[in-house]
């Protein structure tokens, strides 16, 4: 079997004709390009409930400065509009952590820039509610799911409000979606009455008056939150604790004369449910529409395989747990194994897999021992500050995963390009069990093509602390077990850090210490940001307030310019 040529899901009034259809139930409109990958969000939402047996189409960057054609060409869906902003949130498409204004963009054609508005999912939920008022609209995606709540915006340098008060969006499902979607679809389909669509898991909306919620966390006001930043900062503590609690509650957040209540999320889903994800008939190319046209993201994921979903590693600067969840959704090998063949029988793959990942490649089939205690868990981090007892490091399967595709007749490498936890294998005297150095040592000379990324973000315990980071000495054992492996088998694999400069708690006298590390000696020093806060991230709360939200103590924010750059250009002194 191969994966089809010609993709099913129009974006057109041609495409819609050619299908015969007379209507269509569902129309998605999306910053990005339209590529029929599973990488692709608006690609697995659209597919899902194709599957289900909705007729959905896509209208891929739309132009919103015209007469707004593109919002009218494919008419009046019969059940709802639905809406993102890509894959990426629109301002940290648009702008570096800087402010200044990126020159590119990656999921767009030829990757030129100016294709999608700036808060994409406000600015075409306004147009479709102007256009259609009696069509609902349904918000998602990472700028919707990650600006549910009360949050702060970077770029204006203030609070706002849930994305739900802002672009009058009626429904907002959060997080990976398929699920979600299709019960939402059905329900809404059905007629069912508000108070009923109100109860489905993982969704979020705004009314007017109280909410009828049973036993919900009463969040404070964002008015409130505008006026006290202490009020902000237990906001986030609360919606935090309940974003990784396998049973969390229903969280209500006050907004002038109504709220927004925000809905416990699905229960993880199920190796079956994973595989009824990535069975689905993706074409896995562009949209036919970009024929001839090159889109930068495509070519980055193109011969890549994502494993699993999730991450419980918890860092306090990172998105993925708040829109992934942290438990392991994994893939069962029969489905990846099938996918590895499928892609290896294209004819514009060269046998070379980019990433067999996800966004940590080795959490692939982790989890806790006993899940009884995994159920009543509230820690956001399964790693930090000491490793869970309870979680099953073992990387035995993962290994027998790696050896299965090298398997495959047509696979002549299958590289980890996604990042890897090193203190999931290693501890500060070496490997935690007998899989550890076997799994270090393949990913060396099997999967790494000439640099092992890896992301130790600092060197200073009390900048890791506020990060939520292990201690500098897990890397330190690292490099030592790497340049052991690569003496013994006489390869030259580098070893390539991440760092962080100006994050919360970070002062110039401790980028100069990681300057000065002599663990770094000869390490060429490429992959290093400047902190950028994003929405709902315990590192933006710290930034906004100046109060880290898991003790309630002042922490030190650098936010002078000059200041800033002064620490990000230490990374680069000899």
């Amino acid at each position: 079997m191969t994966y089809r040529t010609e993709c099913s899901i129009p974006t057109s009034v041609k495409e819609v004709e050619r299908l015969g259809w007379d209507w269509i139930d569902i129309i998605f409109f999306t910053g990005d390009a339209f590529v029929d990958h599973p990488s692709f969000g608006t690609a697995c939402i659209a597919r899902y409930l194709e599957k289900a047996g909705y007729r959905v189409a896509v209208v891929p960057q739309p132009n919103w400065r015209d007469d707004l054609r593109d919002f009218r060409k494919l008419g009046r869906p019969r059940l709802y509009f639905a809406l993102n902003s890509g894959a990426m949130d629109s301002m940290v498409n648009h702008y570096t952590a800087a402010k200044r204004l990126r020159h590119d963009d990656a999921y767009t054609p030829e990757g030129k820039f100016g294709q999608r508005p700036d808060r994409a999912v406000t600015v075409y939920s306004k147009i479709l509610k102007q256009l259609w008022p009696d069509v609902p609209v349904v918000i998602g995606g990472v700028e919707a799911s990650l600006r549910r709540f009360t949050h702060y915006d970077y770029w204006d340098n203030r609070l706002m409000p849930s994305i739900l008060v802002d672009s009058g969006a009626d429904w907002l499902c959060y997080g990976m979606g398929e699920r979600t979607m299709l019960e939402l679809t059905r329900a809404i389909e059905a007629g069912r009455n508000l108070r009923q669509i109100e109860n489905l898991p993982q969704i979020g909306f705004y009314r007017k008056g109280k909410s009828a919620a049973k036993d919900p966390i009463i969040l404070h006001s964002y008015e409130e939150c505008c006026q006290d930043k202490v009020a902000f900062a237990e906001n986030f503590h609360h919606i935090e604790i309940q974003a990784n609690m396998m049973h969390a509650r229903t969280l209500v957040e006050p907004v002038g004369q109504g709220y927004v209540q925000v809905n416990p999320p699905c229960p993880p889903a199920t190796t079956e449910e994973m595989d009824a994800c990535w069975d689905l008939p993706f074409t896995k190319l562009p949209h036919p529409r970009y024929k001839g046209k090159r889109i930068p993201a495509y070519d980055m994921i193109k011969d890549s395989i994502i494993t699993h979903r999730g991450c419980f590693g918890g860092c306090n600067f990172c998105t993925i747990a708040a829109h992934q969840g942290k438990f392991i959704q994994s893939r069962s090998e029969r489905s990846i194994l099938e996918e590895v063949r499928k892609l290896a029988a294209m004819p514009e793959f060269h046998g070379n897999i980019s990433d067999l990942g996800a966004p940590t490649a080795n959490m692939y089939g982790l989890h806790g021992k006993n899940q009884d205690l995994c159920a009543k868990c509230r820690r956001q981090s399964c790693l930090f500050p000491k490793p869970c007892p309870n979680m099953d490091r073992s990387h035995e399967r993962v290994l027998k995963l790696y050896r299965a595709v090298d398997a495959v007749k047509g696979i002549r490498h299958s590289y980890i390009g996604s990042g890897v936890r090193y203190d999931l294998f290693l501890d500060e005297k070496g490997f935690v069990d007998e899989t550890g150095k076997p799994y270090l040592r393949e990913l060396m000379l099997k999967h790494t093509s000439g640099r092992l990324k890896v992301a130790p973000e600092h060197t200073e315990d009390k900048v890791l602390n506020y990060m939520g980071k292990p201690s500098f000495k897990l890397f330190e054992r690292l490099r030592k077990e790497f340049d052991k492996i690569n003496r013994e088998n006489g390869t030259h694999t580098e070893l390539v850090p991440y760092f962080i400069s100006s994050h919360p708690g970070c002062k110039l006298e401790d980028m100069k210490r990681l300057a000065a590390n002599p663990c770094l000696k000869g390490i060429w020093m490429e992959q290093v940001q400047d902190f950028m806060p994003t929405p709902m991230t315990t590192s933006s709360v710290m930034f906004y307030s100046g109060i880290d939200p898991r003790t309630m103590k002042p922490v030190f924010v650098e936010r002078d310019p000059m200041k800033k750059k002064a620490q990000k250009a230490l990374f680069f002194k000899k």
